[in-house]
């Protein structure tokens, strides 16, 4: 494993997944079960470019890495902290190769990449719009949680105009806002395909709703039994 700095207030995690680790800061945003059920959940064909919106230390993309035959991955992040952690996970993981990590705005992110270029957009956006819940004290915490810097329109338009006619969008986000996910992505003509509810037990309600949107798709919407962990 490259040697890469660690700062004393870091901590590296093992992914248990193809041998990666990650770089985390314990008092910021660490990332979830929900960046893994959505690695587990897209699908990237042999060859696909992919960028991931929102990417924070770079979770999702260094997992599909492990898990997927993709071509390239780019994370776009707007925290400098997160972004600087990213790079050196992905460094200290021998993934130069295949993942960049960008600085940026998604609501700028028309002017950092070309339209209709990718095959694949992931998102793990933030969960709470600006009435929803009381925001953290951590502003990395909050960036990631609350509809700050960017919303749900921000991020579906951007994925629209980015996205290759018939690619496709895979976003995580919470029951509660589905009737906005998905009232957003036919504005964008992204068409919800395919749905599955992630539960804690049997006896729970749903935590979380896993979402694949095909640019320009035909309407059909198939949803998938639910995800019990």
């Amino acid at each position: 494993m490259p040697n890469v700095p660690i700062f004393p207030h870091e901590r590296v995690d093992d992914l248990q997944c193809g041998g990666f680790h990650i770089i985390q800061n314990p008092k910021g945003f660490c990332f979830g079960i929900d960046a893994v059920c959505l690695s587990n959940f897209a699908v990237i064909k042999k060859g696909d470019s992919v960028l991931d919106l929102g990417t924070g230390t770079g979770i999702i993309p260094i997992l599909l890495c492990a898990k997927t035959e993709g071509r390239h991955f780019i994370g776009l992040e707007i925290q400098q902290e997160s972004v600087d952690m990213a790079h050196r996970s992905v460094q200290m993981n021998k993934l130069t190769g295949r993942i960049r990590i960008d600085l940026g705005d998604i609501k700028k992110g028309a002017e950092l990449y070309p339209a209709n270029h990718f095959d694949v957009v992931t998102t793990n956006p933030p969960y709470m719009n600006q009435k929803g819940g009381v925001i953290n004290k951590s502003s990395a915490k909050a960036l990631a949680r609350h509809e700050i810097a960017c919303n749900l329109s921000d991020i579906i338009t951007l994925a629209a105009r980015l996205l290759k006619t018939g690619g496709r969008l895979y976003m995580v986000h919470r029951p509660h806002r589905l009737a906005d996910v998905m009232c957003t992505l036919r504005r964008a003509n992204m068409e919800p395909k395919t749905l599955q509810f992630v539960q804690g037990g049997l006896e729970q309600e749903p935590s979380l709703v896993l979402i694949e949107a095909v640019d320009h798709g035909n309407p059909m919407l198939k949803v998938l039994p639910t995800l019990i962990l």
